[in-house]
């Protein structure tokens, strides 16, 4: 594990994570990163705002984000102002770029390079964790590790978890149709995407030793032009388009992925969950 405390600003902008890797078999996140789209969270910047705004993050907070990518939600929390805020990423690229943000005043930020199951922090050191488009993309065992994880970090029941992920709807989907959609999630997006019903997160925050507080869903329109303005701005979203009409193996793909998320729309969404601890964490 490897930290970085009190980072300094950065001259040179840190590589993104996935650069290396070929874009025709990345993940989609990391392509979509690649052509310049910062806000990857499913239900995009206003779930988000809606998610912070619900944990009421303040002056005397610690905060832990798990799995904090390009740092989009970290600038949020930031302007916050928490007393200290950690980052967890397990892509050293990831860890490098959390590890160029600056805010001024008293908080204190680091970046940690760790697995969200197992962050390495010591218990009871955050009163606010959370985590975004992570859980959904974990086998349901990786998934409870996490909780599991969140409810250590978290010093008693003042404590606020949240999540914002992709779902499945409705709560009664039937099987075979999930199995498929993630198929086809799988086969676009080049992850292992296993989301959630709306009941299905719940149930997982509950068994996890959680009890939800606050939940709201939000339509999954990542790819659409007026959540990629609303997400981006004019500006950066013509730059991402421009971007992709010149390299056509990304085209492809995020045409594809575009599609997939169309074909299903009717049972796709996106959903945040707000929670507080109500027993003791495992462990």
């Amino acid at each position: 594990m490897a930290t970085t405390g009190h980072p300094k600003p950065s001259h040179s902008s840190p590589p993104l994570p996935g650069d290396e890797l070929d874009p025709a078999r990345m993940p989609g996140h990391w392509l979509l990163a690649r052509l310049g789209k910062r806000v990857l969270r499913p239900g995009g910047v206003a779930l988000t705002r809606w998610m912070l705004d619900t944990l009421r993050i303040g002056p005397e907070d610690r905060v832990v984000e798990l799995a904090g990518g390009l740092g989009a939600t970290a600038r949020l929390t930031l302007a916050r102002g928490p007393a200290d805020y950690t980052a967890v990423d397990r892509d050293p690229a990831a860890v490098a770029s959390l590890s160029a943000l600056t805010v001024p005043g008293r908080t204190d930020v680091r970046a940690v390079r760790a697995d969200a199951a197992r962050t390495g922090l010591p218990d009871g050191t955050a009163t606010v964790v959370y985590g975004e488009a992570m859980l959904s993309m974990r086998p349901d065992p990786a998934k409870r590790r996490i909780v599991a994880e969140a409810r250590r970090l978290l010093a008693d029941s003042s404590g606020r978890y949240a999540l914002h992920e992709l779902c499945l709807l409705p709560d009664g989907i039937d099987p075979a149709l999930a199995e498929r959609i993630g198929a086809d999630l799988n086969d676009a997006l080049h992850v292992g995407a296993r989301p959630l019903t709306p009941s299905g997160w719940s149930d997982l925050l509950t068994a996890g030793g959680f009890t939800v507080t606050a939940r709201r869903i939000a339509p999954m329109a990542l790819l659409e032009p007026r959540r990629l303005v609303a997400d981006e701005g004019l500006a950066r979203t013509l730059r991402i388009t421009g971007r992709a009409l010149r390299d056509p193996v990304a085209l492809r793909r995020v045409l594809r992925m575009r599609r997939v998320f169309r074909r299903h729309q009717a049972h796709l969404g996106a959903i945040a969950l707000v929670a507080r601890p109500t027993t003791a964490p495992s462990v």
